[in-house]
């Protein structure tokens, strides 16, 4: 059987809580379709991102990798097309401050997802479930992981499906902070339909 590894994030800045690990931690150990799921959970944290996605990737050997993270604001589920070779914007979690250097000084400029985006948006939204492609997975975190991730895969010439899905808060997050927010359950249930989708 094929392994998938699903990633989500650890709560950061002024969210106390974070879906994308309640969906990983939902999908972990379960099998869809031809995949076997293998969950991690990752630190916001810089200065350890790069070594936890490179050890799992070598670890699980997975036939495809879904990165997840929280776009508190946005409202619907975003497709990220292409992530880019730059860190900036706010402290993360270990109180490292960005300031727009590279995530790998030899890497390309960009690397684009190799998931079926349009596949996957069509597949969503034919499910009633608002989603978009994306052209910036922003500078933070998510972008960081998504090049690292990408850069891996280059490096090594591993051909599979991966790329970084954002989503938007859940309702706890919303009714504290005032942001669009969704049902967790509406969160894993379109999560679900990516992962049937691939």
């Amino acid at each position: 059987m094929k392994t998938l590894l699903l990633t989500g994030f650890e709560p950061f800045l002024q969210f106390e809580e974070n879906p994308t690990g309640t969906v990983v931690e939902h999908f972990d150990g379960e099998t869809i379709g031809d995949f076997k799921i293998v969950g991690r959970v990752y630190p916001v944290v810089f200065d350890q991102i790069n070594d936890l996605i490179s050890r799992d990737i070598d670890a699980i050997q997975p036939d495809a990798i879904i990165n997840l993270g929280l776009a508190g604001g946005r409202h619907t589920v975003h497709v990220e097309r292409i992530a880019i070779n730059c860190i900036d914007g706010r402290t993360d979690n270990a109180g490292f401050n960005p300031d727009g250097e590279k995530i790998d000084e030899s890497g390309p400029d960009g690397l684009f997802s190799t998931l079926p985006i349009k596949r996957i948006e069509k597949a969503l939204k034919s499910h009633n479930i608002p989603a978009d492609i994306s052209n910036t997975a922003g500078t933070y975190l998510c972008n960081n992981l998504m090049f690292t991730t990408l850069n891996i895969l280059r490096q090594k010439a591993l051909d599979i499906p991966a790329g970084f899905i954002h989503v938007p808060a859940h309702h706890e997050i919303g009714t504290e902070l005032g942001v669009p927010s969704w049902s967790q359950d509406d969160i894993n249930k379109a999560i679900g339909i990516v992962l049937k989708t691939i």
